[in-house]
């Protein structure tokens, strides 16, 4: 992409307009492939992906048609390597990544660290049993995969305002062991067994212009800032890009936050891209098209960023949404479902397929 400084792009932002949001126009039937379309402007397109794929084929075969990069979903979270203490349960990861190894397709780890998705066997571990244990699975986890990732989400989401913990750090279990220092010395150990894949901060939430996704922006930018001063290796910051249509979203203070970003040295990926529904109205054509509006204008403001080098989203099709998960779980008898992502539940695209193709067709070639 050209090089295009903040106040270009905001100067721009105003004068934006949005392109039809339905049906095949002339671009969209260039390239049946998003992850191609992607490719061509030096962007990589992808989408996380579970266990679905072993059991659908369809879905599987969007996967190698469309996606050009993989993330694992919940294979490598801590919760399912290490559900009880002995022997540590790699299958689904190593399953996913001989599906990606075969079809070519790079695989994203996500994630190492999280203060979240904990087993309790952990939690309930003295402190200094806890600090044993975080460096021996870091160095386990990531050593068992060194040469086999695209990157790795080495830290996720370490801040949470709403735990009211300074600096809106996350609370949990590494956080109590270490302080905020337990970011650090994950990147270092990380660091210890992998010199070569890209190592990734992913965080939740910028996209929202409230004080909780501010208080996150500014603390992010600072944490970037200091592990990068200390020598730490961070190649990505992972901004995660479930855009909330509830919470207000201005595209020029955000555009300059991810300014900031990648001014400190790191590329940005987005890396977990859908758009949440539920504000919007019940008619399906009409809730269609926002959602494929909201996802245009977002898409076409980051894209305009040298630095964005991703765009993955969380999932291919609705029926395999963790929304659609949500919903269920919350009434099995509801009707309506969450539609946030590309092809619905017949694994037929919807005018947020054609909204993130014109994005990329739109977007400055590197």
């Amino acid at each position: 992409m050209q090089h295009v400084t903040r106040r270009d792009t905001i100067a721009t932002l105003s004068g934006a307009s949005i392109s039809l949001l339905c049906g095949t126009d002339s671009r969209a039937s260039l390239a049946e492939s998003l992850g191609d379309v992607a490719k061509s402007k030096n962007v990589m397109f992808g989408a996380a992906a579970s266990g679905a794929i072993d059991h659908d084929i369809g879905y599987r075969d969007l996967y190698t048609s469309q996606t050009r990069i993989i993330t694992t979903d919940t294979a490598l979270k801590m919760g399912s390597i290490a559900p009880q203490p002995g022997a540590k349960h790699f299958e689904a990861a190593d399953k996913l990544l001989q599906f990606c190894t075969t079809n070519r397709i790079p695989m994203r780890g996500h994630c190492v660290i999280w203060n979240e998705w904990v087993p309790q066997w952990v939690r309930n571990m003295s402190t200094d049993e806890r600090r044993s244990f975080f460096d021996r699975y870091i160095e386990e986890v990531v050593g068992r995969y060194v040469g086999k990732l695209q990157s790795w989400d080495i830290v996720n989401e370490p801040f949470w305002p709403g735990h009211k913990a300074p600096g809106g750090y996350r609370l949990g279990p590494w956080y109590d062991a270490f302080g905020t220092d337990y970011i650090r010395r994950a990147y270092e150990r990380a660091g210890t067994v992998d010199k070569t894949t890209k190592f990734v901060l992913n965080e939740a939430q910028t996209e929202r212009d409230d004080s909780l996704g501010l208080t996150v922006r500014a603390g992010l930018l600072d944490l970037v800032k200091k592990l990068k001063d200390s020598g730490v290796r961070l190649d990505v910051v992972g901004l995660q890009g479930h855009l909330q249509p509830k919470y207000p979203h201005d595209p020029a203070r955000f555009i300059d936050f991810v300014y900031k970003l990648s001014e400190l040295g790191v590329d940005i990926y987005i890396t977990e891209f859908d758009v949440r529904d539920d504000t919007f109205p019940d008619d399906v054509s009409a809730r269609d098209a926002m959602v494929a509006k909201t996802a245009e204008a977002f898409l076409d403001n980051v894209l305009k960023i040298p630095r964005v080098k991703a765009v993955i989203a969380w999932e291919l099709a609705d029926n395999y949404s963790f929304y659609t998960d949500i919903a269920k779980k919350k009434d099995p008898s509801a009707t309506r479902m969450p539609r946030p992502l590309p092809y619905d539940a017949n694994l037929q695209k919807k005018p947020l397929w054609f909204a993130i193709q014109r994005a990329f067709a739109n977007a400055s070639k590197a």
